[in-house]
């Protein structure tokens, strides 16, 4: 187990070194070092001498991708990719380009993010499994056929529908909880209220329909009707039988998205004014902030890569049968 964690670990190094170079290739065939420095010094006319002053402020006064004017391994080494990239492997994710520590507002923004992410999964997937087992349960019925045409419904629409009619029936409508915003300790249960919701709303149809088709893959295979042959209700059947056996793929689902949970949402974070990860990616990004988004980017795919891994481990817990070696 533990050779095989080493194994996969190592396999997300170049993943990693993968992600960083497209990121910054991406980055600067939009934007120039120059161009940033015009943008964030706010001037129409900026002279060469405050640009260059800037670049250097910010480590931004080397070649991009390769120095033709060094020697040996310096051609790669003294270079902004090579510099900023090894403090990324390091954890270390420096200051933004307005001059602001950026671990440090990670770790202040992972909490709003996490307030909504982590309700809105455990509500949602127990919502979720229960409908699908309702459905599973009434197959090939009306009830069935017209629970399927809900789903696709909901899966049509999107998530701005959702956000914009919760915002104005619950909030302006009922005035029940507020529109956007966001408090510190037991004050922001109030502003996470409608995020929830929505969040959950959004995700039934797809969920439940995924479940569905899981529940009854398993339905038809040959233990279940063994079980039914033996006598047993078919409560017991579903409960007792096919939710433990679906538990494979949904544990897939739900442990890769775990770490990615910390990375927030853009859009709700965004529309209910939430101060977490998601708005802190899009201001940078609106701000053509690159270390941000960068890092933003790099703690993604570790989470990413870490997600998979763990739901490996897992295969191990729900089926015995699984062995990592």
């Amino acid at each position: 187990m533990i050779a095989y964690i080493i194994r996969r670990a190592l396999y997300g190094i170049p993943i990693l070194i993968g992600v960083n170079v497209i990121t910054f290739v991406l980055f600067f065939v939009v934007n120039s070092p120059e161009d940033m420095a015009r943008m964030h010094l706010g001037m129409k006319r900026v002279t060469p001498e405050a640009i260059q002053k800037w670049k250097q402020e910010h480590n931004y006064d080397k070649p991009l991708l390769y120095n033709e004017s060094a020697t040996g391994f310096d051609r790669v080494l003294n270079t902004i990719f090579f510099e900023k990239s090894v403090k990324l492997f390091q954890f270390e994710f420096g200051s933004s380009d307005s001059g602001r520590d950026i671990g440090y507002d990670i770790s202040q923004r992972m909490w709003p993010s996490l307030a909504i992410a982590l309700p809105t999964l455990i509500v949602g997937l127990a919502i979720n499994i229960t409908f699908a087992l309702l459905i599973a349960f009434f197959r090939a019925t009306y009830i069935d056929y017209w629970s399927v045409v809900l789903c696709v419904v909901m899966m049509s629409v999107s998530a701005m529908f959702y956000i914009i009619g919760g915002q104005y029936f619950i909030s302006k409508l009922l005035h029940l909880v507020p529109i956007s915003g966001y408090d510190t300790g037991i004050g922001a249960i109030k502003f996470l209220i409608l995020p929830v919701i929505i969040g959950v709303i959004g995700g039934v149809g797809s969920g439940t329909r995924w479940y569905r088709t899981l529940f009854l893959e398993e339905i038809n295979k040959d233990y279940v009707r063994t079980a039914r042959s033996k006598g047993l209700s078919e409560n017991r059947v579903l409960f007792r039988h096919v939710l433990k056996n679906a538990m494979i793929p949904i544990l897939t689902g739900i442990v890769v998205i775990l770490p990615l949970l910390f990375m927030g949402s853009l859009i709700t974070e965004n529309f209910f004014g939430i101060p977490g990860l998601g708005s802190y990616t899009i201001e940078a990004i609106s701000r053509q902030d690159f270390a941000i988004v960068r890092s933003m980017v790099f703690l993604g795919s570790v989470l990413y890569i870490l997600g998979l891994i763990l739901t490996d481990i897992s295969y191990t817990l729900v089926d015995p049968r699984v062995r990592l070696s």
